[in-house]
């Protein structure tokens, strides 16, 4: 199974290990996704990706998304190299994870900033990182499903 309980993720946190958490929909996951993800694993030694139900992607995204359903989404996301753990939250954010998982680094991507993340002075307040990285020019999932879409009339 893709998805992995929270309590199994908490218990792998607890260990000796490096544990970098970030979060997202990752709906149709691109380069730009795998980029980031690689450039998040690389700050430690397991990444856990927590991954937004379907009804938080419909609240953050609006009616028509997901395109892909969260098993879909979290078997893929699982496939990666980089990612070691899949957790799915439906909060309107990642600062639960955080309290629960007690992640080293906590990553998110450039297009937000520190002082737009709850999540950053839940981490903060135990001694953990906080890190944005910086997106990759020309990839989102925006821009790939625009280019799926029938050209209006």
């Amino acid at each position: 199974m893709a998805l992995t309980a929270l309590d199994a993720a908490v218990a792998l946190a607890g260990s000796e290990h490096r544990v970098v958490l970030t979060n997202g929909c990752f709906d149709v996951l691109h380069r730009g996704h795998v980029e980031y993800l690689t450039a998040a694993r690389a700050l430690g030694d397991l990444l856990v990706v927590g991954l937004n139900t379907d009804a938080g992607v419909r609240r953050l995204k609006g009616p028509d998304r997901p395109v892909n359903p969260l098993a879909d989404r979290a078997f893929v996301l699982a496939a990666l190299r980089c990612v070691d753990v899949v957790v799915a939250f439906d909060e309107p954010t990642a600062a639960g994870l955080c309290t629960a998982i007690r992640p080293d680094v906590y990553v998110k991507g450039g297009d937000y900033t520190e002082d737009r993340l709850p999540e950053a002075e839940v981490v903060r307040g135990y001694g953990g990182d906080v890190r944005i990285i910086p997106l990759s020019p020309g990839h989102s999932t925006t821009t790939t499903l625009a280019a799926l879409s029938p050209p209006t009339p």
